[in-house]
C-alpha cells in the first residue's frame, strides 16, 4: 500500500492521497494562477525542443513574453526543487536546494519564439496549428477552436463587450473574449496601451517595444483598442452599459494612496506611480537634487531605481529632468529582512547607490518660506505586523529625526479610480470607496452585466493574478450573454515509462545564476536591460535539473516482498516500510486500509511504503532496485476538454 508522508527524526505525518492528487504532484503548474505547465516547457527545453516549450508557455498565458521579463513567479516559490534536501558527504544537513529558474526559462524561449522574435500572425498560425505532442490544456487556443469545430463550444455571435482598462487583466479578457466568439472593444485612458505595464513598470526591466510586440498579437485577434480615451469624460459609462452586451472594469489601482501625514499635499511631493508614468510619457515632474522615495515594496524599488538611472543619464540627450541628482534614499517601515521588495531589487538597488533608511516611517514634512521641502521628518517604527501577522505598526514617538532634502516620492500602496461610475453606475455597490462588491465565483459585481477584473476583483496581486482574473471574466461574460456555461473537462491518462531515464548528474546540479549588467553599465542608460537572457547551454543545463513531478513511481502491492531494497537505494530518503499498526486504524487511513484488505485486516502483519513526495527525485533507482518488478516510473498527463452546458 503505498500513501504520502512526511518524515523526520521526530515525527511521521501521514496523508491519505485525495481524489485528483496527481495534479498537485506537479506543484508548478498547481501555483500558477492560469495553470500553465512550467514542467512542460522546462522539460521540452531540457530536451531541445524550443518552440514547443513557447507553445506550452504561452496556450494560457497572452502575456507570456511579458512574464518572462517580471513575472513574480509563484511556480518557482513552489517549485518542488526547491524542498530537496543537501547534505555533506557525512549525510548531515546543509540546505535545502532552489528552485527551478522558470521565470528566466520562459523568457529564453519567448526570445527566440515569442512576440519579441516573430511577427503577430506567425505566432497565431503556431498556436492554433496545434502542433503534434503539444497537450490541450497546455495550448488553449487550439483546445478551443477544436472544441468548436467538434460542436463540444459554440462561440458567441459576434456581440460587443467593453473592456475599460488595457492593463494585463483587460487585455487578457479581450484576449479570451475574441477567442469566445465575441468583439472586444478596450477604452484605455493612456495614449498607449498596457496600462501599469507600460507607464508603471520601468524600461530597464521591460522593453517598450516587447510590450508594443505583445499587445499586437492580441489585437490581432480582432481586439480594438481605443487610447487617450477617459470613460467618463469621453464617453459615459452609461452609454458603455447601453451600447455593449456587457462591460469588464479593469481599471486597476493607480491611484497612489495619500498616508495622511502633515505637508504631504504641496509642491515637491508626488506619487511614486505618478512619477513612473511621467517618465514613461517623456513628462517633467520638476524633481529636485535630494529624493526621498517612502516605501519598501518593489514599487518603491522602481521608484528609486528610476530616480538614479535618470540622474546619472546625459541630460542633454534624453531631455531628463534630473539633472545634477545627488542623492537617493528610499525609506521603509519594514527592516531589511522584512522588506517586501524582492532580493533582487534589493541588491540591485544597493549596487546602483540607493541608500534604505529601514525601519522608520514619516511623521511629517518640512516646507520653507517658499513652500518647498526642506526635510522628511521619520520616526522609529517598533513594529509593522502583530502576533496575527496583520499591519499594525507601533512606533518610538521619542526617537525621531529629520532627512534634509528637497522632493518626497510615495511609493507606498495604490487605490482604484472609480469616479466614472458616476454617469451610469449607481447601482454598483461598493463596500469602501474605490472597491466594488463582487461575487467571488463571476466576479460580477452588483450591477447586471457589469464585471471586474484584476485589483478590483482580489486586490493588488501579481501580474499573472491579473491575467487570471480577466480570462476568468471572460468566462463570465460568455456565460451571462449566451446562456451557455461553459466548463474545462479534465482527462487525464497514465503511461507506464520502461526505459525512463534521467541527465546525468541532474540532482548535483546547482541552479543557474542570472546574467545581469554590471552596475556601472546599468547608470549609463536609462534603458538599457539588467537581466539579461540565458544562453542555449545554461537554458538547457538548468532545465535538466526540473525534477519532472509528473512522473513518480508506483507501487504494485502484490507483487512486493517487503524486501526493502527501493527504501535502501533511495538518495534522499524519501521512501519507507512500516507495519500498519504504527499508523493507527481511524480516520481516512483506517478507511483506506479496510476498503483494501477488507473489515479483517492484519494491522500487525501488513506493511504499508511512505513516500515523501518533497523529497523524491524522480530517479528511478528504486525501479532498478526492485527485485520482483514491484515499481514502475509512471507519467501522469492531462488534457483539456471545453464542455457547454
Amino acid at each position: 500500500m503505498e500513501l504520502s508522508g512526511g518524515f523526520g527524526s521526530a515525527s511521521l505525518q501521514v496523508e491519505v492521497p485525495q481524489s485528483g492528487h496527481h495534479k498537485e504532484l506537479i506543484s508548478c503548474q498547481a501555483a500558477c494562477p492560469v495553470h500553465t505547465d512550467a514542467r512542460g516547457y522546462v522539460r521540452a527545453i531540457a530536451g531541445g525542443d524550443f518552440e514547443r516549450a513557447y507553445l506550452i508557455a504561452r496556450g494560457p498565458n497572452p502575456f507570456a513574453s511579458i512574464c518572462g521579463r517580471i513575472c513574480g513567479a509563484p511556480c518557482e516559490l513552489s517549485c518542488r526543487r526547491g524542498k530537496i534536501p543537501r547534505t555533506d558527504d557525512d549525510g548531515s544537513f546543509v540546505a535545502f536546494d532552489r528552485p527551478i529558474a522558470i521565470r528566466a526559462l520562459k523568457r529564453f524561449v519567448c526570445e527566440s519564439y515569442g512576440a519579441e522574435a516573430r511577427p503577430a500572425a506567425e505566432i497565431l498560425a503556431a498556436l492554433s496549428n496545434h502542433l503534434p505532442g503539444v497537450a490541450a490544456d497546455a495550448e488553449e487556443m487550439a483546445s478551443l477552436l477544436h472544441a468548436a469545430v467538434q460542436g463540444t463550444f459554440g462561440p458567441a455571435r459576434g456581440e460587443r463587450v467593453a473592456v475599460i482598462g488595457s492593463g494585463p487583466a483587460g487585455l487578457s479578457a479581450a484576449h479570451d473574449l475574441a477567442l469566445l466568439g465575441f468583439k472586444p472593444v478596450v477604452f484605455e485612458l493612456e495614449p498607449v496601451a498596457a496600462g501599469m505595464l507600460a507607464v508603471g513598470v520601468p524600461q530597464y526591466r521591460l522593453p517598450p517595444e516587447l510590450i508594443r510586440r505583445e499587445v499586437a498579437v492580441i489585437e490581432a485577434l480582432g481586439v480594438e483598442i481605443r487610447c487617450n480615451t477617459r470613460v467618463g469624460r469621453d464617453v459615459s459609462f452609461q452609454s458603455l452599459r447601453e451600447g455593449f452586451s456587457a462591460v469588464i472594469v479593469a481599471v486597476g489601482a493607480k491611484r497612489p494612496r495619500a498616508l495622511g501625514f502633515m505637508g504631504e499635499q504641496g509642491p515637491g511631493v508626488y506619487g511614486g506611480v505618478d512619477f513612473l508614468r511621467a517618465v514613461a510619457l517623456g513628462e517633467s515632474l520638476g524633481l529636485g537634487s535630494d529624493v526621498v522615495v517612502i516605501g519598501g515594496g518593489n514599487v518603491a524599488y522602481d521608484v528609486a531605481r528610476t530616480v538614479v538611472r535618470q540622474a546619472a543619464y546625459d541630460a542633454a540627450r534624453t531631455a531628463a529632468r534630473l539633472a545634477g541628482t545627488r542623492r537617493v534614499r528610499l525609506v521603509s517601515l519594514e527592516t531589511l529582512e522584512e522588506m517586501p521588495a524582492d532580493t533582487a531589487e534589493i541588491v540591485e538597488g544597493d549596487e546602483e547607490g540607493i541608500e534604505r533608511v529601514s525601519g522608520w516611517g514619516p511623521v511629517a514634512i518640512q516646507r520653507g518660506d517658499k513652500g518647498n521641502v526642506v526635510a522628511l521628518e521619520i520616526k522609529h517604527c517598533l513594529r509593522v505586523y502583530d502576533e496575527q501577522r496583520r499591519f499594525a505598526p507601533q512606533f518610538d514617538e521619542a526617537r525621531q529625526q529629520a532627512l534634509e532634502c528637497d522632493t518626497v516620492l510615495i511609493a507606498a500602496g495604490q487605490a482604484p479610480d472609480l469616479s466614472f461610475l458616476e454617469q451610469g453606475g449607481a447601482d454598483v455597490e461598493q463596500f469602501r470607496p474605490g472597491w466594488p462588491k463582487v461575487d467571488s465565483t463571476t466576479f460580477m459585481t452588483t450591477a447586471k452585466g457589469v464585471f471586474v477584473a484584476g485589483d478590483l476583483a482580489h486586490g493588488p496581486r501579481l501580474l499573472i493574478d491579473a491575467v487570471a482574473s480577466g480570462k476568468k471574466a471572460a468566462r463570465s461574460v460568455y456565460q451571462y450573454v449566451t446562456g451557455r456555461a461553459l466548463h474545462p473537462e479534465t482527462l487525464m491518462s497514465f503511461v507506464r515509462l520502461d526505459r525512463y531515464r534521467r541527465e546525468r548528474g541532474y540532482e548535483r546540479i546547482r541552479r543557474v545564476e542570472l546574467p545581469a549588467l554590471a552596475a556601472e553599465e546599468r547608470l549609463k542608460d536609462p534603458k538599457a536591460q539588467v537581466e539579461r537572457c540565458l544562453e542555449e547551454e545554461a537554458a538547457m543545463r538548468e532545465a535538466s535539473r526540473c525534477l519532472d513531478c509528473g512522473v513518480t513511481p508506483v507501487f504494485d502491492g502484490s507483487r512486493c516482498i517487503l524486501c526493502g531494497g527501493c527504501a535502501d537505494v533511495c538518495p534522499t530518503l524519501c521512501l519507507k516500510i512500516v507495519p500498519l499498526s504504527s499508523l493507527g486504524q481511524n480516520g481516512d487511513l483506517g478507511e483506506l486500509v479496510r476498503s483494501q484488505l477488507g473489515e479483517g485486516a492484519d494491522w500487525e502483519n501488513n506493511s504499508a511504503i511512505l513516500k515523501d513526495e518533497d523529497r523524491c527525485i524522480r530517479c528511478a533507482l528504486c525501479v532498478d532496485r526492485c527485485p520482483a518488478d514491484a515499481i514502475a516510473m509512471e507519467r501522469v498527463s492531462f488534457q483539456t476538454e471545453w464542455r457547454m452546458t
